[in-house]
């Protein structure tokens, strides 16, 4: 029988490995960052075009690679950080597994322009489909720039699953943020489509942290420091007050590496129980170091997953230190009945030496010296003669008539109306019988048996159909905001709202000033309360990041699912009955009942027989 076991041709393999390695385009500006860095740069940009699709590049002033170690540099598992397996377990560069630019190389078009310090000239490369198609000598500056074109050109499947340029360059920008943030003593750069995003000078942390998120966030930083024998932990949580709905600022770093540990996350949320709102994460930026050999890189291509040697451990000290920050920063109550709070040293006291405090006398004071006593002054006045009671009582009658005719024409204010859910001003037609069980579902009957409705996802279909129609129309009613609401956000979510401003407008916002990291309204749709604004913005900010719905949505439908998800009623709120009634008229009165907006049931029906099949 002949054989069948063959060894693959190598740009097959490397079609395979970049499967692994290459995910989308900020897979790519993971790795040719991280390069960057390991070939000891200060100084690194990063330039984008199409959200990756049709450029990626990477220059920097490392210390460049010679004729050689250009070609060989996209050659499967050649790589200059290690040497042996035992390294794998001292790791302190980005890379060592050799496979991404030949992954690379594999899917897109390549150009590396490199030189060494002591050259004078440099090298390019170009290179096709992992075949290199030239290799000539540039004029180049010291360092190296690498040029990734139409990525997953021989591969357009993997294309196709791409999202769109706002999703895709939000996952670039991500992991610029994750290599940034690791190291504050080098300088980045990211250009997209011509235009300037981010120039982070050298700096510490903190002020790196403040340059990438806005100066806003300053304020928010709580500082976190231990240093013990298995791990030193450093870096800053965020106050319990400026949580939010989202996970996105929560960074975890191990050597220098960003990581994902729903293990490690748990430990800091452990620390803040009982300081978070129900549905809010807290915000950590968190420096870990450890011994290299405690830890094990090499089990995923992206390397965003670690295995620690005593995860129990980390997890104690972590926990123990964040909490330690909290209380040291008095963001954290205490409860201790025999303390006295005047007698607690300020912070900024605490390495200030004691003194003895200086006595002063006054040397004038003589307790036998005779005072003059001066008599207090007797005010004369006049009394008065007080009227006798009856005096009171003096011309009531004459004016009783006219009294009677006064009271019948004083107006009352009308009784304070309590403000409903539902804004409708025609009278809720009393034809169905409604119950509420548990706080969630609506009970109602109906001639064939009983219908059960999911008041949340309810009121979303309801909400959902109003705004897609002010989208449409564009006359949405706008409520007057007495004082202009003033909300912060990163110089990224300030982009994605000024690409939603105009449809916002649409449904009721008033927008007075959009500046770089300061939105101020003055007015916001009828029913929507003051408090909600930042929480809904939020969270429209973060479906466009992350697409929900998917690309073939337009911006107005996706405004109206984000909005009416935010603003629906939720689960445990109590209504009345006609607000019960009011909002099933208002479900059927929908295009499309059935489902809410994200396509879920919204209610079920079930008939007398199904009952009477249950009680035989």
């Amino acid at each position: 029988m002949a054989d069948i076991i063959q060894l693959l041709p190598d740009h097959v393999a490397n079609q395979i490995a970049a499967g692994e390695v290459v995910q989308r385009p900020a897979s790519v500006v993971k790795e040719l960052l991280e390069n960057a860095i390991d070939a000891g740069a200060d100084t690194i940009k990063l330039i984008i075009k199409d959200a990756g699709k049709t450029l990626v590049q990477v220059i920097d002033n490392g210390k460049g690679m010679s004729t050689t170690d250009a070609r060989l540099s996209f050659e499967r598992h050649a790589t200059s950080k290690i040497r042996s397996a035992e390294d794998l377990f001292q790791l302190h560069t980005k890379g060592f597994r050799g496979e991404a630019l030949a992954s690379i190389a594999a899917i897109a078009h390549v150009e590396l322009k490199t030189k060494q310090e002591s050259d004078d000239v440099g090298n390019v490369l170009v290179i096709e489909g992992s075949n290199i198609t030239s290799q000539d000598i540039v004029v180049t500056p010291t360092g190296t720039s690498v040029s990734v074109k139409n990525l997953f050109f021989n591969i357009p499947a993997r294309r196709n699953f791409l999202k769109s340029d706002t999703v895709e360059l939000r996952h670039i920008i991500d992991e610029f943020h994750r290599v940034a943030l690791a190291h504050p003593g080098i300088s980045f750069a990211l250009y997209n489509n011509g235009s300037e995003s981010f120039n982070l000078p050298i700096s510490n942390y903190r002020q790196r942290i403040v340059n990438i998120f806005g100066a806003k966030t300053n304020e928010k930083l709580v500082p976190v420091e231990e240093d013990t024998e298995v791990l030193n932990i450093s870096g800053f949580v965020g106050k319990p007050e400026f949580a939010k709905k989202t996970r996105g600022e929560q960074y975890f770093f191990v050597n220098d590496r960003f990581i994902k540990s729903a293990y490690l996350n748990h430990a800091i949320a452990s620390a803040f129980e009982g300081l978070l709102k129900t549905g809010t994460h807290a915000s950590y930026f968190l420096n870990l170091t450890v011994d290299p050999q405690t830890i094990d890189i090499n089990i995923h291509p992206t390397k965003t997953e670690i295995k620690f040697d005593d995860e129990h451990t980390l997890y104690a000290l972590l926990r123990s230190a964040v909490k330690h920050s909290l209380g040291q920063f008095n963001i954290a109550p205490v409860l201790d009945f025999e303390r006295d709070p005047n007698l607690d040293t300020p912070y900024s006291y605490k390495k200030n030496e004691t003194s003895v405090p200086k006595v002063e006398v006054d040397r004038s004071f003589n307790p036998f010296q005779e005072e003059k006593i001066s008599k207090p002054r007797v005010a004369n006045y006049k009394k008065e003669p007080t009227e006798s009671w009856e005096s009171l009582y003096v011309g009531l009658e004459s004016k009783g008539n006219h009294s009677k005719q006064e009271f019948s024409a004083i107006t009352f204010e009308s009784e304070e109306r309590t403000a409903s859910i539902f804004d409708d001003d025609k009278q809720v037609e009393k034809t169905h019988t409604t119950y509420q069980l548990h706080n969630k579902y609506i009970v109602s009957t109906i001639k064939s048996g009983m219908m059960v409705i999911d008041q949340h996802r309810a009121h979303q279909r309801v909400l959902y159909e109003d705004f897609l129609k002010n989208l449409t129309i564009k006359e949405a009613a706008s409520q007057q905001l007495l004082f202009p609401l003033q909300l912060h956000f990163s110089p990224q979510d300030i982009v994605i709202i000024n690409q939603l401003k105009v449809d916002l407008e649409h449904t009721g916002f008033v927008f007075s000033s959009v500046m770089e990291e300061l939105v101020e309204i003055t007015g916001v749709p009828v029913g929507v309360p003051e408090s909600e604004v930042s929480i809904i913005l939020e969270q429209l900010v973060s479906d466009v990041e992350n697409e929900v719905p998917e690309s073939h949505f337009s911006a107005s439908d996706l405004l109206a699912k984000s909005m009416a998800k935010s603003l629906a009623i939720k689960t445990g709120q109590s209504l009345q009955k006609d607000e019960q009634e009011h909002l099933v008229n208002k479900l059927f009165a929908c295009k499309e009942p059935n489902v809410s907006p994200t396509n879920r049931t919204t209610f079920i029906t079930m008939s007398v027989d199904e009952l009477d099949k249950k009680f035989i």
